[in-house]
This record gives structure tokens, C-alpha cells and sequence, in this order.
């Protein structure tokens, strides 16, 4: 399990997110992708849901947009949120069961759409809750009685090394089932990533590693998509180099991959440095430099039908026309291959949360094609089509719709309002699928608007069954 980034930013993680206009119908996966469960082309196909049940959990604020968490464990099941007051809010229920438990925590976030919220239960059901971070200090909620939200306890430490100043939470589960939980430490364009392990019997961290993964040495950082644990029994990193706060300052589209996340290596088996920097050349997949076209949300990591890595990503091209990218490694180099050719550039600067002109989707094999769905906005959605074998462009086709059209139209007349859907990032039945959805304005670079404002947003929990 791992989870990742956002719609409208430069930024997020957290459970899967989806956006959606009147215009623009279809934005499944367009997001955050659950990194190791995001649907395939395949099976968006074959399994339309229809909803069963709808389930009304609070009101919440629409006038900014911040990722909530969905975690579904045996016959219980979490929503953690924050409140039109601001403040976080975990609910819990039982599967079988309408009503909600509330527990209101103690912290109230800004208008900051980067503190989203990561939520996870452990093996011995303890609550683990993290969030409302942006270059500050950790912010962390643990259950003292299993399964009880009721006992939810301010904790706010982990370690205590490298705590004051985090960005970005993300629990997932390590090579030998652990649990893993790992954030930004520092500020954008000089800070790493950091990991932690939970002991469960003693409900006691500890650092898996005690110098970073990924290092900028001071000079920069790394916005990465994974650790993914792919088909071939790797966990897999992508990521751009960005120098400074300004998401324009991307560069350098680079990828490693390792069996225990502490040893990298390239995809060719080459060591990396431990900890990775800039200067591993064979980690480089597009040397695109600064200004370049490259954004930490616009690069994706699919598998072939033989689990081979592949790219997607954009980029400018020669004419300064923002691109569509397939790459994978072949002949003992990485190459990439050109799919779209429009006359359009997205020209993103600046720091805060940006609101994002394009969003693509997991590349994903089938029947020897690769498929990527792209997110244009204020147009319709559609995916670009390639041979498998050659990367070869093979046109576009409309994106194959998962949800029904209930849960995708916005219902608010306010000017400008998108729906916002969130996936589980627990475990359900595989014939269902629970997602929360609710109603906000794009991002205001994270500052509180004014004048005339639309009213709170229902969160609602949608029990979908094919």
C-alpha cells in the first residue's frame, strides 16, 4: 500500500483524489493515484459500479480543497476530515451500521491545500492518524485502545529526530510487510525524505535508515512518486529535482528501483549512491533541464505485460508547446518517444498550490496497446493510445467511466465548484469499492479568499457494487 500526490498543486499525497466538472465528467485517477491498486484500463471496462448506498458523514468546507482519508479494516471502517470550523474530525463505523462515531482532534488547519490527511489502522488496530503538515511540525494522532476512535490521544512525535519542520505524511507497507511511515523533512527545494518503522507489539518508531533515501545535498530536492511495489518484487522511485520553492525549477526526470528500500540501484543493476544525489548519472531517465516542462504531479510509473517499467510524463518540446511522454529502458538506455502534438503550453511558476492545466493518469498495458489518460483543463478528457512494442502514437479514445454519473456531477450552482473523490485506502470487498466525495473551489495559491463564498460541502460516503 502507498499512496500519492494531487489535483490542483505542486504537491500532495494521501488517499486516491478525483476531480470533476460539469465539462469534465471523467476524471478517474486524475488525482492522486493508490500507487499499487489503481485501476487498470482493463478492468474500468468490466467493472461498472453502480451505487448501493449513500451514507451522510459531515459538512465541510468548499471554499479550498484539501485531501481527506478513507481506511476500511475488517468490519470497521475511518474517515478522517476537517470540519467547516477546520478542525480534523476521525469518524468510525461499522460496515453494517448507519451511524457515525465522531472524535473531534485538537488541530484546525489554514487554507492550505497541502495539508491533506493520511490515515492508517495497524494489525493490532490501533488508529494512526497524520496530517495538516506544510513545512511544519509533525502532527500526530494515535488511538490508545484498538479500533476505539473515542481514544484518539495528541501524540505529535514519532521519534522525535527531524520533526519541526514535514511536509507530505504517507504510511505504507515496507518488503517484509512492516509498516512504513515516511514525509518530507525541510522545506521545498532543500529537504529529503524520511522513514519510519513501526514496531507493533511495542507501538514504538524507529528510522528504517538513519540518512536519507534521496538527498539534495542543501541545494535541492526530490519530489517522488513511490516507493512502488511493482509486479517484478521491486519497489520502485521516480522522481524530478526541483531547486527551489518555484514549481518551475523542476528538472531532471530520474528513476531507481531497490528490494528493501535502502539499497538503490538503477534499472540496469547499477549501485547507486547511498543516499541518492543528483550526481547518479544512471538514475537520469530525461535530463530536461529547468524551466523544461517537467512538474512533480506530471509524471507517472506504469508496467508493460512484461513488467517492465514505463514513463509517462510531460514536457515542452522544441517549439516550448507542453507534450505528452511515453519512456522505458531498452538497448541499454533510457528513451522516450513523443505522443501528442499539440499547440498548448502550460506555463506553471511559482510556489503555493498552483492550479494544474494537466493531469495524466498511470500508463497501462493491454492487449498491446498502452494506454494513458490525460486531463486538460476546461476540456474534455480523453487518453492517448501506443503499440506496446515500439511506442508508436496509435490516436486518442474517450476514457472508459468507472463511477456513475451521480456521483460525478457537481450539484452546487456556485461558480466554479468541482467534485472531490477520495478512494479507499484500506481493505473492502472486492465486489465493492467506498469513496467519499464532496464539493470545493480549486486552490487559492493557499489563501483564504474573498467576497461572496459557496456554502459548506456534504461529505458523503458512496458504497458502490458492480
Amino acid at each position: 500500500m502507498s499512496i500519492r500526490r494531487s489535483l490542483y498543486c505542486t504537491l500532495f499525497f494521501a488517499g486516491t483524489v478525483f476531480a470533476t466538472t460539469q465539462a469534465s465528467s471523467s476524471y478517474e485517477e486524475a488525482v492522486l493515484s493508490k500507487i499499487g491498486k489503481a485501476e487498470t484500463i482493463k478492468s474500468i471496462r468490466e467493472n461498472n459500479y453502480k451505487i448501493k448506498k449513500v451514507f451522510r458523514i459531515d459538512n465541510v468546507p468548499s471554499d479550498f480543497p484539501v485531501n481527506f482519508a478513507l481506511y476500511t479494516k475488517g468490519s470497521l471502517q475511518y474517515v478522517a476530515y476537517y470540519d467547516t470550523l477546520h478542525r480534523m474530525v476521525i469518524a468510525s463505523r461499522k460496515l453494517d451500521q448507519v451511524k457515525w462515531k465522531y472524535k473531534t482532534l485538537d488541530t484546525k488547519v489554514p487554507w492550505d491545500s497541502h495539508n491533506y490527511i493520511s490515515l492508517f489502522v495497524d494489525n493490532a488496530g490501533y488508529i494512526h492518524v497524520v496530517g495538516n503538515m506544510h513545512s511544519s511540525p509533525l502532527v500526530y494522532f494515535k488511538s490508545s485502545k484498538p479500533w476505539d476512535v473515542a481514544s484518539m490521544q495528541t501524540l505529535n512525535r514519532m521519534t522525535g529526530k527531524e520533526e519541526d519542520v514535514t511536509t507530505y505524511p504517507e504510511f505504507m507497507n515496507g518488503p517484509k510487510g512492516e509498516i512504513l511511515f515516511h514525509y518530507r523533512y525541510g522545506r521545498s527545494g532543500n529537504g529529503y525524505e524520511v522513514f519510519n518503522v513501526l514496531d507493533v507489539e511495542t507501538q514504538k518508531w524507529h528510522r528504517l535508515i538513519d540518512k536519507p533515501i534521496i538527498d539534495g545535498e542543501g541545494e535541492r530536492n526530490a519530489y517522488m512518486q513511490g516507493p512502488i511495489l511493482g509486479p517484478d518484487g521491486y519497489f520502485h522511485l521516480l522522481w524530478v529535482w526541483r531547486e527551489t520553492p518555484d514549481c518551475s525549477t523542476n528538472h531532471t526526470l530520474s528513476y531507481a528501483r531497490s528490494k528493501d528500500l535502502i539499497h538503490w540501484e538503477s534499472i540496469d543493476g547499477k549501485k547507486a549512491g547511498s543516499p541518492v544525489t543528483l550526481k547518479d548519472s544512471c538514475l537520469v531517465v530525461d535530463p530536461t533541464p529547468e524551466k523544461g516542462g517537467l512538474i512533480n504531479i506530471g509524471i507517472k510509473l506504469g508496467f508493460d505485460s512484461s513488467d517492465k517499467p514505463i514513463v509517462g510524463y510531460h514536457k515542452y518540446d522544441a517549439k516550448g508547446n507542453t507534450q505528452l511522454y511515453f519512456a522505458r529502458y531498452t538497448n541499454g538506455k533510457w528513451g522516450s518517444v513523443k505522443q501528442t502534438n499539440w499547440n498548448y503550453r502550460w506555463d506553471f511558476k511559482g510556489g503555493g498550490t498552483v492550479v494544474n492545466e494537466l493531469l495524466i493518469d498511470t500508463p497501462v498495458a493491454m492487449d498491446g496497446k498502452i494506454y494513458m489518460g490525460y486531463h486538460r483543463l476546461n476540456l474534455k478528457d480523453a487518453q492517448i493510445v501506443a503499440d506496446e512494442k515500439t511506442f508508436a502514437s496509435l490516436g486518442e479514445e474517450a476514457i472508459p467511466q468507472l463511477f456513475p454519473d451521480a456521483v460525478n456531477k457537481v450539484k452546487s450552482d456556485f461558480p466554479g465548484m468541482l467534485v472531490y473523490k477520495i478512494k479507499d485506502s484500506g481493505v473492502s470487498n472486492k465486489n465493492a469499492q467506498f469513496i467519499l466525495r464532496w464539493e470545493a473551489l480549486s486552490p487559492n495559491r493557499d489563501q483564504k479568499r474573498s467576497g461572496k463564498l459557496p456554502k459548506s460541502s456534504v461529505l458523503y460516503l458512496y458504497e458502490l457494487q458492480k
